[in-house]
């Protein structure tokens, strides 16, 4: 009489999560401060305190272009040829996302969120630009309009006043992504924005991945700032 047992084979434990650094420390600031700055822009451009509207507008170009800058040389997962990706793997990654199936993503921004931040940062460069050019019909005048004919100002002013709609409604989806990802997939990603370490099974992307010094962010961020002041302050001479 044979006696041998067939066993069945262990489960397979699940990969631990470990602790991951993503965001660097300049990713992080700019952040929370584009957060803060498009608070005081709305509250002020609402209240009609325009000299706090023009200099948070001014603070926040500045931003956008050490983000720009940032993207090019910053630390990996900051870099816009790491995130951005084709229409193909955006439609992967999406249907997979719809479907609950499980999906590789980057320990940084996902196919979805790639786009969201190009679409966001485009968005508010439109809104930061369109308001050097703006005009209240009043005796507000951005700090560039004098460059232009009266009617492209009027045009400017339009462009400024309903662009904002669009960026409040990208600022909307944003929120409700992060509210789905933390609810209904169990991801938080407002956490790892404060930390900068995000809990991930892909341990062994920790090898991919690059960061770059502070101090040259910080090199950068002053550039931006003296090219935004020339921008304004040479521009009275034209």
């Amino acid at each position: 009489m044979d006696t041998t047992k067939t066993h069945a084979p262990p489960p397979l434990c699940p990969t631990p999560k470990v602790a991951l650094r993503v965001w660097d420390l300049p990713i992080r600031l700019f952040h929370w401060s584009l957060v803060l700055l498009i608070g005081v822009s709305l509250l002020s451009g609402k209240k009609g305190e325009m000299e706090v509207h023009m200099a948070s507008g001014l603070f926040l170009l500045t931003l956008l272009l050490f983000r720009f800058l940032w993207g090019i040389v910053g630390s990996t997962t900051a870099r816009f040829s790491y995130f951005l990706c084709g229409p193909r793997s955006l439609w992967t990654y999406l249907n997979g996302l719809w479907k609950g199936l499980p999906g590789y993503s980057p320990v940084g921004h996902n196919p979805a969120g790639g786009l969201a931040i190009v679409l966001m940062l485009t968005v508010l460069t439109v809104q930061a630009t369109s308001g050097l050019f703006a005009n209240d019909d009043i005796y507000t005048k951005g700090p560039l309009a004098h460059l232009v004919e009266n009617e492209t100002s009027d045009a400017l002013t339009t462009i400024h006043k309903y662009n904002v709609k669009l960026m409040l409604s990208l600022i909307g989806l944003h929120i409700l992504a992060n509210l789905f990802y933390l609810v209904i997939k169990g991801e938080n990603l407002i956490l790892p924005m404060i930390t900068g370490k995000k809990y991930t099974n892909f341990k062994k992307e920790e090898k991919n991945l690059h960061f770059v010094s502070t101090y040259i962010a910080l090199f950068l961020m002053i550039l931006s700032s003296v090219l935004v002041y020339f921008l304004i302050n040479f521009s009275k001479y034209f």
